[in-house]
This record gives C-alpha cells, sequence and structure tokens, in this order.
C-alpha cells in the first residue's frame, strides 16, 4: 500500500485537542505523522502527494447506532448497502445493533456479522448484541460469550426494558465483565399509541401524543440502578431538558454514565412534520424548540457525550402511510456529517467539541479502534469541505431506503474522501 501525504489541511483531531493547519501522512494502513510539523522528517519515499486546499481531515465518524436489515430484512439494508451508505457520509465505524431476524443475542449471530462484515463492507462493523433473550425482556442473553465474540455494547436496541429487576441484574453482570449497557427509554404505557411529541401542535394535528416523561421517567429509574450497581451504562438517545438535567446529575454524583442524541433530535424539531411527512415519524419524537435548544447546549457542555445517525431504514410499506400508522425511523448515515455541522455554523457548538461527539468520544466510550489522527492509529480519516454546499436529493441516496428525514434539505459541508486503514472507500 502506497504512502499518501496530505498536505495544506485544516487537521481537526480532538484527541489531542488539535485544530492547526498541518499535513498527515499516511503509511501502511496507518497514521504516520499528523500535524504542523509532520514532514519534519521528510516525506516517505514514492508517497503520493494531495493538496487539501485548506480543507479538513476530521478522524473517521464512528456511529454507535446503526440499524441493519441483515439477516431477515434485507430488502431494506444489508451490511454492505450500510457500508457504502457510511463511507458516503464520512463514517468509517459503525456499532449494528441487534434488531434483526433473528435477534442478534447468542455468538452464532454475532460471528455472522463479523463475517459478513469482512466480506461485504466496506467501514468496520461492531455488533451490539441484545441485553435479553429475543429482546422480550426477560431472561438475560450470554453477557460474556457475546462479549468474547466480539459484541462490542449491550442494547435493547428499539425496545425499552420495562423490569427494574432485569435492568438492575444486566448492569451488575455487564459492570464485572466491563461492558456498556446501551439503553433507550420510553415507557410504553406513557407512550402508548403516541406517534409524536404531546403539545399543543399534536393537538392542532389530532394525533396522540408522547409527554417528555414518558422518557424521562425510564431514564431516572436506570440512573438510580447505575448508581446502585456501579455499572456502566450509555443512555442512548436523549431528546428532552429534563433528560439532560438527570444525565447532568448523574454526572455530578460521580456515576458512570454517558447519553447519545440522535442527529434528528439535535437538528429538527416537531414544527418539521408539518403536513403528517412520515419520514419525521421518528423515535424518541421530535420535540419542541425549546427541547431542542436545550439539547445543542447540552452537547457543548459535554452533558451529551455522543451524536448518533439512529440509521433506521424502512421501506415504502411502512412509511407511505396515515402519519399514525407509519414505522418510526429515518436513515441518516449518509447527512450525518453534514447535519452535525449545522450547530457549527451557526456558532453554537465548535468544532473541536462536535468531531469529539462524533468520532474520538464513541471510540473512547466503547473501546474502538480509531477516532484519533495521532501517529500509530489506524488510518480512519475523513476528508471534508466544511463549507461546500449541496442539497439532499433521494437519486443520490446509497441506503436501500430513501426515508431520510433531511430529504431536500441544503446543507454545508461535503464528505470529499473516506479512508479506512490506509485504503480509500469513498472519493467524491
Amino acid at each position: 500500500m502506497s504512502a499518501t501525504v496530505f498536505a495544506n489541511a485544516r487537521i481537526v483531531d480532538p484527541s489531542r485537542g488539535l485544530d492547526e493547519t498541518g499535513t498527515v501522512v499516511v503509511e501502511g494502513g496507518v497514521i504516520r505523522a499528523a500535524g504542523a510539523g509532520a514532514l519534519n522528517q521528510g516525506a516517505p519515499e514514492g508517497a503520493r502527494a494531495v493538496d487539501c486546499a485548506g480543507k479538513a481531515i476530521l478522524p473517521g465518524l464512528i456511529d454507535a447506532r446503526v440499524f441493519v436489515g441483515e439477516p431477515g430484512a434485507e430488502h431494506r439494508e444489508t451490511i454492505a448497502s450500510a457500508s457504502q451508505a457510511a463511507a458516503a457520509g464520512g463514517v468509517t465505524s459503525f456499532i449494528m445493533m441487534p434488531d434483526t431476524a433473528p435477534v442478534i443475542d447468542d455468538v452464532a449471530l454475532v460471528e455472522f456479522v463479523l463475517r459478513t462484515a469482512r466480506e461485504t463492507a466496506l467501514v468496520n462493523v461492531f455488533p451490539a448484541a441484545a441485553i435479553t433473550k429475543g429482546l422480550a425482556g426477560s431472561d438475560l442473553s450470554e453477557f460474556g460469550l457475546l462479549h468474547e465474540a466480539g459484541a462490542v455494547a449491550l442494547t435493547e436496541g428499539r425496545r425499552t426494558v420495562d423490569s427494574a429487576l432485569v435492568m438492575r441484574r444486566a448492569l451488575t453482570y455487564a459492570r464485572d465483565m466491563g461492558i456498556v449497557i446501551s439503553h433507550s427509554t420510553q415507557d410504553p404505557g406513557l407512550a402508548s399509541s403516541g406517534v409524536m411529541n404531546e403539545g399543543l401542535l399534536a393537538s392542532w394535528l389530532g394525533l396522540p401524543g408522547i409527554p417528555r416523561e414518558a422518557e424521562s421517567i425510564p431514564l431516572t429509574r436506570d440512573l438510580m440502578l447505575a448508581g446502585l450497581t456501579g455499572g456502566r451504562y450509555h443512555a442512548a438517545e436523549i431528546s428532552t431538558a429534563m433528560s439532560a438535567a438527570a444525565i447532568r446529575r448523574a454526572k455530578n454524583d460521580g456515576l458512570s454514565v454517558t447519553a447519545g442524541i440522535s442527529i434528528n433530535n439535535l437538528c429538527l424539531n416537531e414544527n418539521d412534520i408539518g403536513e403528517y411527512r412520515t419520514f419525521f415519524r421518528l423515535s424518541p419524537p421530535l420535540r419542541g424548540e425549546d427541547d431542542r435548544l436545550a439539547m445543542v447546549e447540552a452537547l457543548k457542555e459535554g452533558t451529551i457525550d455522543i451524536i448518533v445517525s439512529s440509521h433506521d431504514p424502512q421501506d415504502v410499506d411502512t412509511k407511505r402511510l396515515p402519519f399514525a400508522e407509519a414505522e418510526a425511523g429515518a436513515i441518516g448515515l449518509e447527512t450525518l456529517l453534514a447535519a452535525a455541522l449545522r450547530p457549527y455554523h451557526s456558532g453554537d457548538v465548535p468544532l473541536l467539541r462536535l468531531v469529539e461527539a462524533l468520532s474520538t468520544a464513541p471510540a473512547r466510550l466503547f473501546g474502538l479502534p480509531g477516532g484519533t489522527l495521532k501517529p500509530g492509529a489506524p488510518a480512519d480519516l475523513v476528508l471534508v469541505d466544511l463549507d461546500a454546499p449541496w442539497l439532499v436529493r433521494e437519486a443520490d441516496i446509497r441506503s436501500l431506503s430513501k426515508n431520510t428525514a433531511f430529504e431536500g434539505a441544503r446543507m454545508q459541508g461535503r464528505v470529499l474522501q473516506t479512508m479506512v486503514a490506509g485504503a480509500t472507500v469513498f472519493s467524491a
């Protein structure tokens, strides 16, 4: 593999607090040097030179919440097609949720995902395993065996563990094995038949609402159990100011707690639903603007640790329905970076913090390689024109499903090249 020298680049590396103009040298699948003084030792012989002309080089994005249809629903998304979408979006690694058919709750399924990814994927794919067998919420899966087989986290995917006793046991066993419990919280009773945020807009549209408390009540329970057990707890995607306040208190109390946010809840609000647009039927539901602004502030201050795409492919049969009957979910791998740059361009969140939440923090949280441009690290990186305008068009989407919440959106910031282990997997 020939060496590549990216010269005259804006190097953004949160792992070193670095945001400066310099050079990145890639050789043998790893980063040999990155920074203003990267060429002090000279360029490798025969290296290919790339003039970045001031464009930014970031560590490859790591998306910690991606739903894939394989196995069981390959018409919606395969591991291969998800990896192509990821590469186009600057995502060099993603964690695959266990909501498949069959559920990823045993070693054979973990091995299937890893083997299929090795054979077909352009990017790194890491499986997460189910907390409970069949995602049924009762019997715990074999945490130790799943972790040894390659599962990097335990989660119920779209579901919430109803039983406090089951969650206590899960946190306890996972603690002893050093595994993160990643959990999405929505009280099934309070959420009931709700399909969007409860409030005035839901009343106007005549749609049943989901109160903010449906998220915060089970989250508060989980945080108390994390304190009781000492387990590592990750709130997979929060969407309200009261949830952020709960996470903030838990962190101040010294608990081993982290939180993520879906790019949808960071950038969109309930008004985007408009005239019953089902691509905005999401979980968590899009909240009011006050909650969205609170999410931006929580991200900036570090209460929210990571940003995820919550990539959830749905086909025409599940989306082209009346709003209340449509499935929740939107794809997001290809638009994750561009959408996340919105608070940077508005001046609300510094670029270093955003890149940390998209790359460095998820790598650290789940113990994954990447998330850094340090010498010796895998050469997983992305070259980005932070200011390039572009339009999200269905015809350009690489995912097998087209249910993007950003259809027709004007974006600022485009991926020019994505590299995984020193190999270019996407080039604009």
